[in-house]
């Protein structure tokens, strides 16, 4: 039947009546478009036939349904017959008149187009690319001939260039022949073949580069063309840097004056190669950056006579009538050349963080001198470099607090009166988008460095003012001077502002009253920093805030009360109030009644109420004490009714301002109010939120704090107290949560509701295993020992001594009954001892050190930590008998040593001081253990010998540099990881005693020993994250002997015979996971000393393809790297895509267990992360390989599940 129908619908076809003929056509095309549509082999051929001849149709809109039906058609039909219609088309394209030539050259790039297997792909490029070339470079063939064919084999080249390898010489043959075609469009059209034939051309181009003898067109030709190639190619041009970039440099400056136009290109390739090739071009850098400073400000037609730098107010007027932007020239190009300087400078900048220093001793002047640029375009270019600088030195030296005089921070502070006066001058130019830019520039400048304006804000008010108030100014501009104005309020002390607040104020408040929201709403937030500037403290400081109070009250107020306007400006002006409120309250009488209950009515509105919730937590904390009497029972009400609310941030911030308004007005509160908010914070207390279960217990304990009625007691007793026994058995407690639980227990007892011993009774028993769930978690078991302590300090002397004898009596019990009890006994008798002296128990000690013997492994760490603990107590008694005992016992050194090191990192962690003696007598027992046959053991002597150096870092640092040449490589490990355990975040006096000793120690890297490697890498990785300004005079010699820990040692991998099977085992695995880390780490705190190119190929390529525990790390560091040097990394982006491909691709075996199952999910999931943040930066289309990899993702339906929720993270 459908044949029959098909026969109708191919005579119709090919009727006289052209309505007919598209009608047809189109039936034709919905026939094929259906799923189930199949030919015979005559009906192929007729249905080929026609379509080619209906190509030719005297009316263009059947032609055109015609080229419509060949996709469809491609795919429904043999490979033989798509060969046919393509040969027939070629013929066309060659042959025949100008439209019928247009028709044909779509036809065929839909075919190629629709083309989906290789296999027709491989016929097609056998027939189609002779008739390409021919048409390219035969005789007699016109320029539109050759740009036709040039175009299809574009698109040829684009989707198969991975099947024509063989073609390369004869395309290349074709191609190059044209690069010096006379036709311009001709020349385009090769460069963009060329681009996707990719890497064969280089070297043929780069000697046609040299040769000087042909004319500046084809020069520049060439150039264009290298610049495309790199693009094309990235780091794969690198080895021919070496001939180009001295012919580019050389170009550049010996070009006669008028061809600006080799100029820009010769930039424009120098400035992909900054971006492309990054490791190639670092010996270059220096020249390149003269060139770029040079061209920066090239302009030969034009001699700029203004004198340098007279900021005088007078010349304004003038400047304005006959400014330097009158010059005009038509003809003059000159300023592409300053363009492309500029960007190419910028490309420096972003690609080389290591020469930041030198950027701003040679770069930084001739930028903010270019400020005065005439052509707004450059000028807007000079702007972004110049922003670059300043967004390169804040990614350098985040983190970084100290100024040294090289530091990219000192340096660019003295340029900051410069950059000032620069941007003045910029701020009186009538160009809108030129006082734009200057804005941005001045944002970037306080992100980077937020004090440095303090001398010049009076220079720059009026330039805010003017762009606020000016007729002429855009709502762009005004956001801009806007959120400028707020970052510099922010980031000032108030003091540099009060002179200035009358100018500043009138402007900002009138912005408020704006129609476009974003002006209203940036204005609003500028009014809070103003509210602040205006009354920093309460005191006073001799300003007088009084005549600010209220204009700045009625801006917002008008605001507040209109309904009808967008909701990040009926935020901002909820905030703003508060502010207001909480720091003039004392001012606002009469209004506060008015506007109070505005605010109220804003925390009924869904939309609304979050901000208003913070609003009051800010009016609650106010030092003015706020007379909130005529809202505040509603407040209270609202407040309860949100606790219930699933909007976790809602409920989050209602129990902070709950806690606030409770701490200020819990007097005029009824405990009716009360026990509602109790009976809604027990439901808030569990271990699956533990931020929000601290939050309500610190509100428990403020409820609990001075209210003596009993009613509150018993709710908190009712309700909250037995959710807070079952958090204390949750494995998951921690941090605030478990301090807020101590305060919790200590505030029942202070509060005499709940009697000690139920309470105690209660929490020791909470320890028993229940038959439904089992032991209690080792976790819990401290939580509750913690809160054992803190409720017996609590209770008083005589409540903790019968405690403390009630423990020692479960000790002496026969240990073999009740391992949990005696465990817990000597958690709680540890962390009692560390709070207060036990020294009046006699034989405390011993008792405890009766259970080192006990069968349980877990009893016997219970009591090494409870002697520490109990020693810390009183150290002059305990510490002795440690000391001893750790000589006499050698079955029980292991567990004295932790006793003694839960001494030491107590002592180091509170600042305490040990006596002379005692540290001589620890040292040398612990040098004496340095060397132990027992990791654990080391492990333990290295943290004690780290912590006691925080104590006594004058007598630890040299005794420990001795050590680092002991002949024994146990010894040398140890004090290399003791000077990692030394190096904390704080500022500590270790600091300056180990600066001058830390190679001695970091050195070792080059060890001979793997485990003293790897013992030097993790310090060094510590040192990086807590310390990095420490290290980085070491880094250049470092680095390359860290990056090689990375690579895979043969001599390091073993095969162990187990009689049935072969074991392989590498024992560099952990070396070189641990140098990979230490990379991630020195990426985040020394990103300026990390040369990322030279990283990547080959070490982090190699880590992507190693063992499962190196490939994360690495992942990690390439999403890192791809967020921080984006350059460095697409510039090798080809090379990363197939280890990545290897690893989403991979299967375990089919016997696999579950265990390698699920990782080597989480290894899919890891290097899908790295693939998304690497599409982040690609913008899709640098690489074919990766995009390649991209299409397989979002065709594989498992990875693009996992892929796209990723990305959602």
């Amino acid at each position: 039947m459908a044949n029959l129908a098909m026969t109708g619908i191919l005579e119709k076809m090919t009727g006289k009546d052209k309505d007919f003929r598209y009608m047809a056509t189109s039936d034709l095309l919905s026939e094929l478009n259906k799923e189930n549509f199949k030919a015979d082999g005559d009906l192929e051929i007729k249905l080929s036939n026609i379509i080619i001849q209906q190509l030719d149709d005297v009316a263009g809109d059947v032609s055109g349904l015609a080229v419509k039906c060949l996709a469809p058609l491609v795919k429904k039909v043999s490979e033989q017959r798509v060969v046919e219609m393509t040969n027939k088309l070629c013929e066309k394209l060659l042959k025949e008149k100008d439209q019928h030539r247009d028709i044909a050259s779509i036809a065929l790039k839909t075919i190629i187009a629709e083309i989906s297997t290789q296999s027709l792909a491989q016929s097609i490029l056998l027939s189609i690319l002779p008739q390409l070339i021919n048409g390219i470079t035969g005789p007699g063939m016109s320029q539109e001939i050759k740009c036709e064919s040039l175009d299809i084999l574009c698109d040829v080249l684009h989707k198969f260039g991975n099947l024509m390898a063989t073609d390369h010489e004869l395309l290349l043959g074709a191609l190059l022949s044209q690069l010096s075609s006379t036709q311009a469009g001709v020349r385009k059209k090769t460069v963009s073949c060329i681009d996707d034939l990719l890497a064969k051309a280089t070297v043929e181009v780069v000697q046609n580069l040299r040769n000087k003898s042909s004319k500046s067109e084809m020069t520049r030709t060439n150039i264009q063309m290298i610049g495309a190639l790199s693009r094309a190619v990235g780091y794969r041009f690198g080895p021919h840097l070496s001939d180009t970039v001295p012919v580019l440099i050389n170009y550049c400056t010996s070009a006669s004056e008028n061809d600006e136009e080799l100029r820009e290109y010769s930039l424009q390739a120098l400035e992909s190669f900054l971006l492309r090739c990054p490791r190639d071009i670092s010996s270059y850098c220096d020249e390149i950056l003269h060139l770029n400073l040079e061209y920066l400000s090239y302009d030969p037609n034009f001699t700029d006579n203004m004198e340098e730098d007279t900021d005088d107010e007078t010349h304004e007027e003038e400047e304005d009538d006959e400014s330097a932007t009158e010059y005009t020239d038509d003809e003059d190009v000159s300023w592409k050349v300053r363009r492309a300087a500029a960007k190419c400078l910028a490309a420096l900048i972003v690609s080389r963080p290591e020469m930041l220093s030198k950027l701003y001793e040679e770069a930084c002047p001739k930028l903010i001198d270019r400020f005065k640029e005439r052509e707004e375009n450059v000028k807007m270019d000079v702007f972004n470099t110049f922003i670059e600088l300043l967004q390169q030195t804040g990614n350098v030296t985040k983190g970084q607090i100290e100024i040294n005089e090289q530091s990219p921070r000192w340096l660019l502070k003295q340029e900051v009166p410069k950059i000032v006066r620069s941007i003045n001058r910029q701020l009186r130019e009538k160009s809108i988008k030129t006082k734009v830019g200057t804005f941005s520039v001045l944002k970037e400048l306080v992100v980077v460095l937020p004090d440095c304006l303090a001398d010049h804000i009076g220079s720059l008010i009026p330039g805010i003012e003017k762009a606020l108030s000016d007729k002429s100014s855009t709502s762009n501009l005004k956001i801009e001077a806007l959120i400028f104005a707020r970052l510099v309020l922010a980031s000032h002390s108030p003091s540099v502002f009060h002179p200035y607040i009358e100018a500043l104020s009138s402007p900002v408040l009138s912005a408020v009253g704006e129609r476009y929201y974003k002006v209203t709403a940036e204005a609003l937030r500028v009014c809070g920093e103003l509210v602040r500037v205006v009354r920093p403290n309460i005191e006073g400081d001799g300003f007088d805030f009084k005549p600010y109070v209220h204009p700045i009250y009625n801006a917002i107020m008008s605001r507040l009360t209109n309904q009808d306007q967008d909701q990040e400006v009926k935020e901002c002006a909820i905030s703003c109030m508060g502010l207001v409120v909480s720091t003039f309250g004392d001012n606002l009488d009469v209004e506060l009644p008015v506007c109070l209950p505005v605010l109220v009515d804003r925390m009924g509105n869904e939309i609304t109420r979050l901000t208003a919730v913070k609003a009051f937590a800010v009016i609650a904390a106010s030092p003015l004490k706020i007379d909130l009497s005529c809202v505040l029972e509603q407040v209270i009400a609202e407040l309860t009714a949100f606790l219930r609310k699933a909007n976790r941030p809602l409920r989050q911030a209602t129990l902070g301002t709950l806690n606030s308004l409770i701490v200020a007005y819990g007097d005029k509160i009824g405990s009716s109010a009360y026990e509602v908010i109790i009976v809604e914070l027990a439901t808030l207390i569990s271990d699956s939120d533990l931020h929000m279960t601290a939050l309500a217990l610190e509100l428990c304990c403020t409820l609990m704090a001075d209210r003596s009625s009993p009613v509150v007691g018993l709710a908190v007793r009712n309700k909250v107290l037995p959710q807070a026994l079952t958090l204390i058995k949750s494995s998951l407690l921690q941090g605030q949560a478990l301090l807020a639980l101590q305060n919790f227990f200590a505030s029942l007892v202070y509060s005499a509701n709940t009697s000690f011993d139920t309470l105690l009774d209660s929490l020791l028993s909470s320890a028993k295993p229940s038959p439904q769930s089992g032991g209690v978690a080792k976790q819990a078991l401290y939580s509750i020992a913690q809160c054992v302590a803190v409720l017996c300090l609590a209770a008083g002397d005589q409540q903790c001594s019968s405690t403390v004898n009630m423990l020692t009596e479960i000790l002496k019990d026969d240990s073999s009954t009740n391992s949990a009890k005696q465990h817990l006994a000597l958690l709680c008798l540890g962390e009692i001892g560390r709070r207060k002296d036990l020294s009046s128990h006699d034989h405390i000690e011993n008792i405890v050190i009766e259970s080192f013997q006990s069968p349980f492994e877990e009893i016997k760490s219970a009591a090494s930590y409870a002697l520490g603990n109990i020693a810390v107590g009183n150290l002059l008694k305990y510490l002795p008998f440690i000391l001893d005992q750790i000589d006499n016992q050698q079955k029980k050194q292991y567990l004295l040593l932790h006793s003694l090191k839960e001494v030491i990192v107590r002592q180091s962690v509170d600042k305490a001081e040990f006596q002379d003696s005692s540290v001589e007598k620890i040292l040398n027992l612990l040098f004496n253990h340095c060397e132990s046959e027992e990791e654990g053991v080391r492990n333990v002597v290295a943290e004690c010998l780290g912590k006691i150096a925080l104590i006594e870092p004058a007598k630890l640092v040299p005794a420990l540099k001795v050590r680092t040449t002991s002949p024994a490589a146990f010894t040398r490990a140890t004090v290399v990881i003791a000077v990692k355990y030394s190096v904390v975040e704080r500022p500590e006096k270790i600091d300056e005693i180990l600066y001058p000793e830390i190679s001695s120690f970091l050195m070792l890297i080059k060890d001979d020993d793997r485990h003293v490697r790897r013992a030097a890498v993790l310090a060094l990785s510590t040192f990086a994250h807590n310390k990095p300004n420490l290290i980085k005079g070491l880094l250049p010699e470092l680095l390359p002997l860290l990056y090689d820990q990375t690579v895979i040692k043969k001599e390091l991998i073993r095969t162990v015979d187990l009689g049935p099977f072969k074991h392989i085992v590498d024992d560099g695995l952990e070396l070189r996971k641990a140098a990979f880390e230490c990379v991630d780490t020195l990426l985040d705190s020394c990103l300026d000393q990390v040369n990322p190119s030279s990283f990547i190929v080959p070490y982090l390529r190699s880590g992507l393809d190693d063992h499962y525990d190196v490939k994360m790390p690495c992942h990690l560091i390439l999403s890192k790297l791809a967020d921080k040097c984006p350059s460095a990394v697409l510039a090798v982006l080809d090379s990363l895509v197939d280890p990545l491909q290897k690893t989403i691709n991979f299967k375990p075996k089919q016997d696999a267990v579950k265990q390698e199952v699920d990782r080597n999910e989480d290894m899919i999931r890891s290097a899908l992360r790295a693939i998304a943040s690497l599409h982040r930066i690609s913008g899709g289309d640098c690489s074919l390989k990766f995009k390649n990899l991209m299409n397989e993702i979002t065709k594989s339906p498992t990875l693009s599940d996992k892929y796209y929720s990723i990305r959602n993270e």
